[in-house]
């Protein structure tokens, strides 16, 4: 047994009643929360990126016609919309939750908080949980103020299944926060987050089909592009947004789960895929 896991065992047997099981858990969680959020507050071109970012970017794309230069002049308002939705979705996923996340593991690992942490009651998913929920919760503010933009400058229909969306969101954000634990095995520094952390996050946009239109593609790598991370993200958000099929025509709700079902199974597999890296490469201390 290593000294790490004796230091455990011997503070999980003189840990006062209260501090185990689900409601210790959770109170665990709350504080490393409430601390990430604080650092979060003061660091103020985080915090404007978080509120302002979404809304200007999507004015941005609206009034400079880029948005319709993708899509297509024919396309409707809702449509446009929809591709606007998923696009700010999407990069909300790699920038606030992918690049954020692994900025944070590496600074907090580099000033061996991590270490400090790990030695003490908490776990490791109670770690990472802590500081990703402040990343999170950024994200979704983002999401709302974005949709709000979108349905005010563009239009925006209710969309066609909530269930999709909210599969999409969540399966997006517990991917990409994985895949941020996992970059640290080659982030020696925080100054290097920038270059490593750059090929996934090219590659997973440039692939995703809302970035670049993928009929544009080599027949193979538009299925190879299918299977990288952020693609399925992005089709089951058009798909529950619009319910349209390959075809452009609208299909009923229940009809909507059989077009998401590869996309579905896609991002459970980086699910765990994620899971598996994060558990095996994720960093705790500083490379000496």
């Amino acid at each position: 047994m290593t000294t790490l896991t004796q230091s455990r065992a011997t503070r999980a047997s003189s840990a006062p009643r209260g501090t185990t099981g689900l409601a210790g858990s959770l109170r665990r969680v709350g504080s490393l929360v409430r601390a990430e959020t604080t650092l979060l507050l003061r660091n103020r071109t985080a915090l404007f990126n978080g509120v302002a970012l979404a809304p200007a970017m999507v004015a941005f794309l609206h009034f400079s016609g880029a948005l319709e230069a993708v899509v297509g002049d024919g396309a409707g308002a809702s449509v446009v919309g929809a591709f606007a939705l998923t696009s700010l979705i999407c990069f909300a996923l790699m920038f606030v939750v992918y690049y954020n996340l692994a900025s944070a593991y590496v600074a907090r690992r580099e000033e061996l908080v991590l270490k400090r942490l790990r030695t003490g009651q908490c776990s490791d998913a109670e770690i990472l949980i802590g500081a990703a929920t402040p990343a999170v919760v950024t994200m979704l503010g983002q999401l709302v103020l974005g949709g709000a933009a979108i349905a005010l400058w563009i239009g925006l229909d209710a969309p066609a299944n909530v269930v999709l969306l909210l599969v999409a969101v969540l399966g997006g954000t517990f991917v990409f926060a994985a895949l941020a634990a996992a970059s640290t095995a080659f982030t020696r520094t925080l100054e290097s987050v920038q270059l490593s952390t750059l090929p996934i996050m090219a590659l997973a946009l440039l692939l995703s089909g809302t970035t670049l239109p993928l009929a544009l593609l080599p027949e193979r790598l538009q299925t190879l592009a299918a299977f990288t991370p952020l693609h399925p993200v992005g089709e089951l958000l058009t798909i529950g947004l619009t319910g349209l099929g390959p075809d452009g025509v609208a299909v009923g709700f229940g009809e909507t789960f059989a077009l998401a079902a590869q996309p579905l199974a896609i991002l459970l597999a980086w699910c765990v895929i994620g899971a598996w890296l994060a558990a095996r490469y994720m960093r705790w201390e500083p490379r000496r």
